[in-house]
């Protein structure tokens, strides 16, 4: 079993058992959505000896903590799985790491991205419009696609704009992307 040497934050018990079948791994338990000010200093004394690896559900508050370790300990790194990978069995269970396959994670956690302080701006707003990725009829399902095909999680227009910048998506990546979405459209239409 691979050791990382990262610690991955996740938000439960539950994400560090699923985590433990995949991985050999430390794992930091944030407790649901609320971080205290102790908990973020812990992660940034993390940071700086081990690495951290954000790990959190598919979901608003798994996006909200994203954002919040993020502001404050820089240099993380992000894992992603798709919500369609963290679905749980039961009809009452919620979205999270925990119902995601041992190999869904193995590969989210072999594709992380670092995050950069100063975003360099490759993805312009104006490629967003033209990629049909702000507001038209299909854009947000147009979104998750490529949030999906470059493995950074869905975003509202102005957050993915943000998202691609932020983990460095080339402008041929993007483009590579954005022809595969449109191949796909043109095969479901005939």
């Amino acid at each position: 079993m691979k050791k990382i040497k990262e610690v991955i934050v996740v938000e439960g018990k539950d994400d560090t058992k699923q985590i433990a079948k995949a991985v050999n791994a430390d794992t930091f338990e944030t407790n649901g959505s609320a971080l205290s000010s102790s908990d973020l200093k812990q992660l940034s004394e993390l940071q700086k000896t081990r690495g951290l690896i954000v790990f959190t559900d598919p979901d608003f508050n798994g996006e909200r903590l994203r954002k919040m370790i993020s502001q404050a300990v820089p240099g993380v790194k992000h894992a992603f799985i798709r919500r369609d990978q963290g679905v749980p069995d039961e009809a009452h269970g919620s979205l999270g790491v925990e119902h995601a396959n041992p190999a869904v994670i193995k590969a989210a956690l072999e594709h992380v991205y670092t995050q950069e302080t100063e975003p360099e701006v490759a993805i312009t707003p104006a490629m967003m419009r033209q990629a049909g990725l702000v507001g038209g009829n299909n854009a947000r399902t147009r979104r998750e696609r490529l949030g999906q095909l470059l493995g950074i999680g869905y975003g509202n227009a102005k957050q993915m704009s943000k998202r691609l910048n932020m983990f460095r998506v080339s402008a041929q990546r993007f483009e590579t992307a954005i022809e595969k979405i449109n191949q796909e459209e043109k095969r479901d239409e005939q």
